[in-house]
C-alpha cells in the first residue's frame, strides 16, 4: 500500500491551481470537469507520477466547517517537507506569501506556517 492522493479544501480552485503551481512549484496534474467544479490535482515537478494533491472545491457545508475551524485554531492542513526551511520562507515571503508562523525550531525539526490564499494555513517542515 502506498499514498497516491491526497486533498486539500479550497475556496477557488483556478485561484488555487495558481499559487501551487506558480507560487509553491508544483505541476498540474489533471485538470478534468467534475459537474460545476473540476477534478483538479498537482504533483511534485520532481516526481510527477507521484502522489497528487487534489484541489478539492469546499462546496458543502461540512468541507467549509471543516476549514474555518481549522483556520480558527491556527491549525495547518497538511505539512509539506523542504530541504531548508529558512530558505523557503525567504523565498515565498519574496513571491508576497504570507506567514502566520516564522521558522521555528522544534526539537528536531523546523517548522513555518503560511497561508495558501485559498482558505489553508500549510506547513512546511525540515528534519534536522
Amino acid at each position: 500500500m502506498k499514498f497516491q492522493l491526497f486533498s486539500v479544501y479550497v475556496d477557488d480552485q483556478d485561484k488555487a491551481l495558481k499559487f501551487y503551481t506558480e507560487i509553491l512549484g508544483f505541476v498540474k496534474k489533471i485538470d478534468m470537469p467534475a459537474g460545476e467544479f473540476k477534478f483538479l490535482t498537482v504533483a511534485q515537478a520532481h516526481d510527477p507520477d507521484g502522489v497528487e494533491l487534489l484541489l478539492e472545491p469546499n462546496d458543502n457545508p461540512i468541507a467549509q466547517t471543516y476549514q474555518q475551524a481549522l483556520r480558527k485554531e491556527n491549525l495547518p492542513v497538511t505539512v509539506f517537507g523542504v530541504d531548508n526551511v529558512q530558505e523557503e520562507y525567504e523565498r515565498l515571503k519574496g513571491l508576497g506569501v504570507t506567514f502566520t508562523q516564522e521558522p521555528t525550531e522544534m526539537g528536531p525539526i523546523t517548522v513555518a506556517v503560511f497561508d495558501d490564499t485559498c482558505g489553508n494555513l500549510i506547513q512546511i517542515a525540515q528534519s534536522s
